[in-house]
């Protein structure tokens, strides 16, 4: 959604706070980037009740002030909720039904996604929370559709994220949407980040870092990386490893994690996604550099893995993060 840039990341706290999800938000926005030349967010700690709040692990988190910097903030985050039975704080909701309705967008990390339905944001839209608490957010907010199987839900000016650490992938997933897979990637760098995760459904975020797995299997998957446009198949990997291709087969799922094959669609992909990103290279050119026999075979793979289609994610990620920065709102 290419939409000018507020940078203002506004993180709410509260008596109870949910350590990890808040440390997640304040790592990815909140940090100094030196290794950008360009203006990174800004970042606030909104205060939903007392100023000074006691979070899980006995730390005090003081806060910059109330809800009254939210309506500054282009975006906001909660990071989980102190108890999914209680309701909360009736200014609390005001301030983000405010703060939606003029456009800001707003994230939940898991719990955190009931302060967003009580404030009736999610009502006849999909949201996802961990897996512990979707039967009670299907059975006390009927009207939502909770998607079970997901890392996170993008509703655009909504998003909502699953279990604690899928609020890290939703994170990467917000500075990709306004900076580029680049940008996301090398701050997923920074992390140390696993590679992608599937969710059950496609996500937009795509694979920031490769695991480095054994010596061999690493150089065979960089031999694939650069041989992309190339047929690959399983006799290929086998004999670059030196290995039978039923010893092989196995010896990938133990290092990587899935099937050699599903490991080189992904990789096919995400260099799809960087291209469309990144070049004006015709849809067809792309298909014939990423390995694809043809414009069709790669439009159902590409759709299949990223739940879209290229030409429809070329136009949702087509800006760069120069682009952005050139229609910031002052903020």
């Amino acid at each position: 959604m290419n939409v000018p840039l507020n940078r203002l990341v506004a993180v709410i706290t509260y008596d109870g706070l949910c350590t990890f999800e808040f440390g997640l938000v304040v790592e990815v926005f909140g940090l100094a980037r030196p290794e950008f030349d360009f203006p990174w967010y800004q970042f606030v700690v909104v205060a939903a009740e007392d100023r000074k709040v006691r979070a899980i692990g006995g730390i005090s988190v003081e806060s910059d002030g109330g809800l009254g910097l939210l309506e500054q903030a282009g975006t906001i985050i909660v990071p989980g909720w102190r108890d999914q039975t209680e309701q909360p704080p009736k200014p609390l909701l005001g301030a983000l039904m405010k703060a939606h309705q003029r456009g800001a967008r707003l994230m939940s990390i898991c719990s955190g996604v009931f302060v967003l339905a009580a404030a009736g944001l999610l009502d006849k839209k999909s949201a996802t929370t961990h897996w512990q608490h979707v039967p009670y957010l299907k059975v006390r907010y009927p009207e939502i559709r909770v998607e079970e199987d997901v890392l996170y839900v993008d509703e655009g000016d909504l998003i909502t994220s699953a279990g604690s650490a899928a609020g890290i992938d939703a994170a990467l997933h917000l500075v990709r949407r306004d900076y580029g897979s680049e940008i996301a990637n090398r701050v997923a760098r920074r992390l140390v980040m696993s590679p992608h995760r599937d969710g059950g459904q496609a996500q937009f975020a795509m694979a920031p870092v490769q695991e480095r797995p054994g010596p061999t299997m690493s150089e065979v998957m960089d031999w694939a990386r650069v041989r992309l446009n190339q047929p690959v198949g399983l006799a290929q990997f086998a004999a670059r490893a030196n290995m039978s291709e039923r010893t092989f087969l196995r010896r990938f799922r133990e290092d990587v994690g899935t099937a050699p094959m599903t490991w080189l669609q992904r990789e096919r992909i995400f260099r799809a996604q960087e291209m469309l990103e990144a070049s004006d290279t015709s849809l067809a050119g792309i298909a014939a550099q990423c390995g694809y026999a043809s414009l069709e075979t790669f439009r159902v793979a590409f759709r299949r893995t990223v739940g879209t289609s290229p030409a429809a994610y070329r136009n949702r990620f087509t800006r760069r993060p120069d682009q952005a920065l050139r229609t910031s709102a002052s903020i």
